[in-house]
């Protein structure tokens, strides 16, 4: 650092990359890239929820993307506090899968507002930004099918990202016990304030109409739902967030 400088907090971020992943007898994600998914936990996560006729899981494989889609209400990285609380510390996330949200309800209505997005999934999927999947990647599909209007409502959609993150936090808790050293990626990132410089402002917009457009911050894990608020709780006021919250996932775009 310059002369004056001063380091506000430090953000590291260690990523192990997923080769393989398929069903198998338990859900479990290794340090030596592989990854099984076991659809059994589902009736467990859903026995207390009155919104859901069902949810299926699906590997969608690399380049597998010819292929039906429900509205698409999210897209997930598996990542996991190690030390401290989002924007600092140690996190841990995975590269090379992603988990993508989809709703759609008995009578076939689809979870959305102002627009659906069902159809084939290599038109409807913009790959290879940020935030989305590359075509090299796996995407673990957690299609969820609504009762009866149940999508289009506030509670239902806000149960099915519960139980999507619930159903993320198994593979979160072995992400924290992974050796750091391992990683197949190493970033960090510093907070650092520059005294007498300009300070820059950027300024996000996000949803909060409180049915299919909501946003939760300053959750326990990156891209979480436990302990996080909506922004309307917030009553969709102005929230400050440093660069390393942002980039740590203080914000779950449910959308």
């Amino acid at each position: 650092m310059k002369q004056g400088e001063v380091d506000l907090g430090r953000l590291v971020i260690k990523a192990f990359h997923i080769n393989d992943v398929e069903f198998g007898d338990e859900n479990l994600v290794s340090v030596d890239g592989k990854m099984t998914l076991n659809k059994d936990v589902i009736g467990k996560l859903i026995e207390k929820e009155h919104v859901f006729d069902h949810i299926d899981i699906q590997i969608i494989k690399p380049g597998d993307h010819d292929r039906y889609t429900n509205t698409i209400m999210d897209i997930i990285p598996i990542s996991t506090k190690v030390l401290g609380k989002i924007g600092e510390g140690i996190t841990h996330t995975i590269t090379g899968v992603y988990v993508m949200m989809t709703g759609v309800d008995t009578n076939g209505k689809q979870t959305h507002e102002f627009g659906s997005s069902e159809g084939i999934l290599k038109d409807k999927l913009y790959f290879g930004r940020a935030g989305t999947p590359d075509v090299t990647d796996y995407i673990i599909s957690f299609d969820i099918t609504f009762k009866e209007g149940q999508g289009q409502e506030r509670d239902g959609c806000t149960a099915a990202h519960r139980v999507c993150d619930e159903f993320m936090q198994i593979f979160r808790e072995q992400l924290k016990h992974f050796k750091g050293d391992k990683a197949t990626e190493r970033h960090e990132y510093h907070n650092i304030h520059r005294p007498g410089k300009k300070k820059v402002v950027v300024v996000k917009q996000v949803a909060g109409q409180g049915a299919m457009y909501d946003t939760f911050l300053f959750g326990k894990e990156p891209c979480g739902m436990e302990d996080g608020e909506s922004i309307i709780s917030y009553k969709s006021m102005p929230v400050l967030v440093t660069p390393n919250e942002y980039r740590d996932g203080v914000i779950r775009s449910m959308q």
